[in-house]
């Protein structure tokens, strides 16, 4: 039995399977532009709660109190109410409330906090005694962080970059509630509203499929890049 018919005999309710591999298309898409800006945006401001925080190298506590609670405000909110408040936001932003674009900021406002205290968890693993060495030798504060504390970090922040993917396939997944699209999207629509299990099913695999791969790359690269 060829392909098509074997799948048309398991998954009798699905009509169209260029649609699911267009969600799967879209799914990547939002992942992997949401993810570049999540670091981008997450990275420093880990890197900056990490120096002003108590015993830094440069301790603000007031500073420190301010991006906290913005941090831990954002991480608060569930994604898919985040996403419904920021629409306004979004349609400034992008043009547009719906699919890949109009996903793609709220997922960056809801996921770059998450990464970002995850930085901050990776650099204070780094061993004071390095940083108070390159203090000794004259090193400033941006030779520190640029050397010494992400270069020794480096394990932590790639094992935060992986988490922080895998939260955000979720986060994909509940946008497709509210017209983000993606498998999501499908999941909504035919295995939610039309009682089709089939999309439902399917969906759900290729979620699970992609959350292994992502996990699976992200440990090779950890176990290739940390520093011993």
């Amino acid at each position: 039995m060829s392909a098509a018919p074997l799948l048309q005999s398991l998954f009798p309710n699905i009509d169209d399977w260029g649609e699911i591999g267009q969600a799967c298309i879209d799914t990547l898409l939002m992942l992997g532009g949401s993810l570049l800006l999540t670091v981008a945006i997450g990275l420093p401001l880990g890197v900056l709660l990490y120096l002003t925080g108590k015993g830094q190298l440069r301790a603000m506590p007031k500073l420190y109190a301010v991006l906290s609670l913005l941090v831990n405000i954002l991480r608060s909110i569930p994604f898919i109410i985040l996403m419904i408040v920021l629409m306004p936001v979004t349609y400034v932003l992008v043009g547009t409330k719906l699919g890949i674009r109009g996903a793609i900021p709220p997922l960056v406002i809801g996921a770059a906090p998450f990464f970002a205290r995850l930085v901050e968890t990776a650099l204070r693993e780094v061993q004071r005694g390095v940083i108070e060495a390159s203090q000794a030798m004259g090193a400033s504060t941006w030779q520190i962080v640029r050397h010494v504390l992400l270069p020794e970090a480096r394990g932590g922040l790639i094992a935060g970059t992986t988490v922080t993917a895998i939260a955000l396939v979720g986060y994909t997944a509940m946008g497709g509630a509210i017209g983000a699209g993606g498998l999501g999207d499908l999941a909504y629509r035919y295995g939610y509203l039309s009682y089709k299990s089939d999309y439902m099913l399917v969906t759900v695999v290729l979620l699970i499929v992609l959350v292994q791969l992502l996990q699976m790359l992200g440990d090779r690269i950890v176990a290739r890049y940390t520093r011993h």
